[in-house]
């Protein structure tokens, strides 16, 4: 009778080659470093002057740390995933929105427009100022009291004289007084979101007209 040997493949090899054995992780490999150290220092250490508990356990309270931070740095970076992506999900939900963004143009569209401002406090009064490409003023409006917040505005694209002004883009400002001081505002200006790009400077949105602006800019959506 012949009998036939085979070679018995190791378990660890077997469990690498199919996959199930994992790689030792950073808190893994820095603690058998530590304990390798710990060992090795106790090993040769001087018999008339042992290491006492007090070093010992001082030694272990950092390996403790260590480990500690390791864990909460994974843990944090695992965080930040899944943040950047739910803010990736959110933000192409925004494209064909219309939205507000910091900018001081006013696109004139068929005699309508939408603009916005910030204010950052009440204020007793508003003044807007609409401004040609050549810079001549083409309507200056009053708005009276605001309260703070995010303020929606829009324009008919009717002159002072009561005239209609060319389709184009055309700038604005704003002019806010409280109790005879100037309070300083964000002008904002409206546009729509064509499409969004995610990267290491995070979440960008274009949008034609305004160029590319940071998802965290946007003030209102529509």
């Amino acid at each position: 009778m012949t009998t036939v040997q085979t070679n018995k493949v190791p378990d660890d090899l077997l469990a690498t080659m199919n996959g199930t054995k994992s790689k030792s992780t950073a808190v893994e490999e820095t603690q058998d470093r530590f304990m390798k150290l710990l060992v090795t220092q106790m090993k040769n250490q001087d018999p008339l002057n042992p290491l006492d508990n007090a070093q010992v356990t001082s030694q272990m309270a950092q390996l403790s740390t260590v480990t500690g931070i390791d864990k909460l740095n994974t843990t944090l970076q695992a965080l930040q995933g899944s943040y950047q992506t739910s803010q990736t999900l959110q933000a192409t939900d925004m494209i064909g929105h219309g939205v507000l963004v910091p900018g001081s143009d006013i696109a004139l569209v068929e005699g309508a427009s939408v603009f916005g401002v910030d204010i950052p406090e009440s204020i007793d009064s508003m003044q807007v100022t609409i401004r040609a490409p050549g810079g001549q003023v083409v309507r200056t409006m009053n708005m009276g009291a605001q309260e703070a917040g995010t303020l929606p505005l829009t324009w008919d694209g009717k002159t002072d004289k009561g005239e209609d002004a060319p389709d184009g883009v055309y700038k604005f400002q704003i002019s806010a007084v409280r109790e005879d001081k100037a309070i300083a505002t964000k002008t904002l200006s409206f546009g729509e979101v064509s499409s969004v790009t995610s990267g290491a400077a995070g979440i960008k949105l274009t949008i034609p007209g305004l160029g590319t602006v940071g998802f965290a800019d946007v003030r209102q959506i529509y």
